[in-house]
């Protein structure tokens, strides 16, 4: 899951070397509010689920996208 989500952000001119677990898209990435909405339609294609706009503000780091996923997996 998480080599996926690092393929994913890498889409975005990102070195994969660049990404941590903490590392957050906006601020260390420079990653827009655009960037963001494509990530996470991107995540919500590659795992099969539906992402609801008061969940965004978890999904600003890779441990924050991490726990988010295996979350939505548990449930389904």
């Amino acid at each position: 899951m998480k080599e996926r989500v690092i393929e994913i952000l890498s889409g975005f001119g990102v070195p994969e070397t660049a990404i941590t677990e903490q590392t957050h898209f906006a601020r260390d990435l420079g990653l827009d509010s655009l960037d963001s909405v494509d990530l996470i339609m991107q995540l919500e294609q590659e795992f099969g689920i539906r992402i609801p706009d008061e969940d965004y503000d978890k999904l600003t780091t890779l441990k924050g996208v991490l726990t988010y996923l295996q979350g939505e997996q548990a449930v389904a």
